[in-house]
């Protein structure tokens, strides 16, 4: 028996040393021919270029021939090859129609589906990597991450954190200070009132998946409680917000229309100033110096804002707003004239065919007011380093670089048809945003879309 055993054991030690001798497998090889390259930096194509992915990243980037004989060959046919889009301001959970709604009659499943779709819809968009401003913890990018459904890259920030009768106070009116919520037992949305609830709350959404934080400082215009005015949150409470990210590697955004609140958050630290209606050179000049982002709905600017239902039906959000476009009106000159870091932002709450309109609406209104090389710039370089932002050991996605074309980056590719630095409108916008007619699942001129280097739409071959 002694014999047989040391016999077996042999047998099974040459089988386990031949299985580890094996060469591991090639990564799979994608080259792409024939294409003009948008790098996401410079203003000029890489003219008659090819790009060869090797797994997830960008192998190599060249106006020379690139041998890969085991590469599946993709033809670009003189097409545009442009890093994948990236939104920094979502909220994949948040289906609408109202506040109210959310809060009273939806449960964590009706949240979750909603997602999961919103998730599809931004990747066949052409966004290969979304930021949640607020409203996810870590569940929907676990799942696309384990190609369980289809999405793109995710950043969630976990719940607001809002104080009483701020921005994403969504309690019931009735419901007293600190009483639990829909919104905050599922850890969409925090009630904080001093700094220990900042330190809880923000290290419990830590815990539950975000990658960076989300302080909400103003007020807004569609919400019930608070002025577009207000400067919620105390000095101590934004810094506690900055301390818990740091201590995380990351980073806090920040909720911010007033001047003086956009001033409070970059002098606490925040790093990204969300929305940020009252920008001017002032601001500019601060936000340069502390190596700090902005991200704006340029929906906020639209001139048929004053007749969109939930503000035009609710005399609070009419007054509020408008109050507030008068305030704001001189936004657009101002970022010409002192221009800062911008990341794309749709902002958009309400059903996923609501949502794919004004996506596409959005894009519009970015090629409108600050043209086409700096529109694409914002959707793809800009966004790639705001993601990036949450640190070494808290973002997700740490292999390579996002929003780029280079060696190295993740192959987060698109082909488009035409030159978007000449006509901005290959890259699926929609000019018209209430009233426009439902937009396909995804643009016809978004030819290829690449995520991950795994290709999910391809209509070249």
């Amino acid at each position: 028996m002694r014999l047989k055993n040391l016999v077996f054991v042999a047998a099974m030690l040459a089988i386990s040393s031949g299985a580890h001798a094996q060469e591991p497998a090639a990564p799979l090889q994608t080259l792409f021919t024939n294409v003009h390259v948008f790098d996401g930096v410079n203003e000029q194509r890489i003219e008659n270029a090819s790009v060869l992915v090797e797994g997830n990243l960008i192998k190599t980037v060249s106006t020379g021939v690139i041998e890969a004989p085991d590469a599946v060959v993709i033809d670009g046919g003189g097409r545009t090859l442009t890093p994948g889009f990236i939104e920094n301001h979502a909220h994949l959970m948040l289906m609408g129609p109202s506040l109210s709604a959310m809060e009273s009659g939806v449960t964590w499943e009706d949240f979750g589906i909603h997602a999961t779709r919103m998730a599809e819809m931004y990747l066949k968009q052409g966004f290969t990597t979304v930021r949640d401003a607020g409203g996810a913890n870590g569940g929907l990018r676990r799942a696309i991450d384990a190609g369980q459904i289809p999405g793109p890259r995710y950043y969630p920030s976990g719940a607001f954190l809002s104080t009483r009768g701020g921005h994403a106070d969504f309690a019931n009116f009735t419901a007293p200070p600190g009483i639990e919520t829909n919104f905050s037992r599922l850890n969409m949305s925090q009630e904080v009132s001093g700094v220990d609830d900042v330190y809880r709350y923000g290290r419990n959404n830590f815990r539950m998946g975000a990658t960076q934080l989300k302080f909400m400082q103003s007020g807004g215009v569609v919400s019930a409680f608070d002025p577009w005015q207000l400067l919620a949150g105390s000095k101590e409470e934004i810094e506690a917000a900055v301390q818990v990210a740091n201590e995380y590697g990351s980073y806090v955004m920040a909720h911010s229309y007033r001047k003086e609140a956009i001033l409070n958050a970059l002098h606490a630290g925040v790093k990204t100033i969300e929305h940020g209606f009252s920008f001017d050179c002032e601001i500019a000049e601060i936000m340069t110096e502390k190596g700090a982002y902005i991200t704006t709905n340029l929906t906020a600017f639209d001139p048929g804002l004053l007749d969109i239902p939930a503000v035009k039906n609710q005399p609070s959000s009419l007054a509020k707003a408008i109050s507030a476009s008068a305030t704001f009106e001189n936004y657009i000159p101002n970022m010409k004239k002192c221009p800062v870091k911008r990341g794309f932002q749709t902002d958009c709450v309400g059903s996923v065919e609501a949502c794919n309109i004004q996506v596409a609406y959005e894009k519009h209104l970015n090629g409108e007011f600050f043209g086409a090389y700096q529109s694409m710039v914002t959707l793809t370089s800009i966004g790639g380093e705001i993601a990036q932002l949450s640190g070494d050991f808290m973002n997700p996605y740490p292999a390579g670089k996002l929003g780029v074309i280079e060696e190295g980056a993740y192959a987060d590719i698109l082909i488009l048809d035409g030159n978007p630095l000449e006509d901005f409108s290959v890259v699926g916008t929609g000019d018209t945003w209430f009233g426009a007619d439902p937009r396909p699942e995804s643009p016809e001129t978004i030819r290829l879309i690449m995520k991950d280097g795994k290709i999910f739409k391809n209509t070249l071959n």
